[in-house]
């Protein structure tokens, strides 16, 4: 297969997705090494670029997007009528941001932090995409655990969460992992068995 043939190959199917795809699966549909994709996407890139295209590829984590530029985000939104998301509040903003430095999490985990229920905050970053279940603790009651998705990296333009910036005075603040609350709250519910 020719250079200009797996090229095609890559753009159509991201194009055709819509969605981010995994390097592996794309390697596989596409025909190209996954070692070789990455020099394969930046060339796509800058072609995209040297004719003034609108759409870009983004790599988010272990994945790969199309995605149009964002200085054309607001003739896009136009185009497709829709509104201007409002603005994530700020008990959305703190839930997300626990989740995203110590994921996945549980529900439970981002409250004990919190100090405070959850559950609607959490079910809207679910709703808005940014957050997603990642399956289930291995302890009584068995809580659903989150983790964040490409929709939270594209939003806040990083690659992957090693991308987060550190937080402020980090090396000061001793949180609690989710295994330590874990193991505190299951030594609680031993007692009363």
């Amino acid at each position: 297969m020719e250079i200009k043939d797996r090229l095609g190959a890559i753009e159509a199917i991201l194009f055709a997705s819509g969605e981010p795809i995994e390097i592996y699966r794309l390697s596989e549909a596409s025909g190209v090494d996954a070692g070789t994709l990455p020099s394969m996407i930046r060339l796509l890139n800058e072609r995209y670029e040297d004719c003034g295209s609108g759409i870009c590829i983004k790599k988010l984590d272990s994945s790969y997007q199309m995605c149009t530029r964002e200085e054309y985000a607001e003739q896009v939104r136009t185009a497709l009528e829709t509104k201007r998301s409002a603005p994530l509040s700020n008990a959305a903003m703190e839930a997300l941001t626990i989740i995203a430095y110590n994921q996945p999490v549980s529900k439970g985990f981002v409250e004990n932090v919190r100090g405070i229920d959850s559950s609607s905050v959490i079910n809207n970053l679910v709703e808005k995409g940014l957050v997603e279940e990642a399956g289930r603790l291995d302890v009584p009651g068995k809580p659903i655990v989150y983790r964040t998705t490409a929709v939270f990296l594209r939003s806040f333009g990083l690659s992957s969460t090693a991308d987060l910036p550190p937080l402020p005075g980090q090396g000061d603040l001793i949180l609690e992992t989710e295994e330590e609350f874990v193991s505190r709250e299951t030594a609680g519910a031993d007692e009363y068995e």
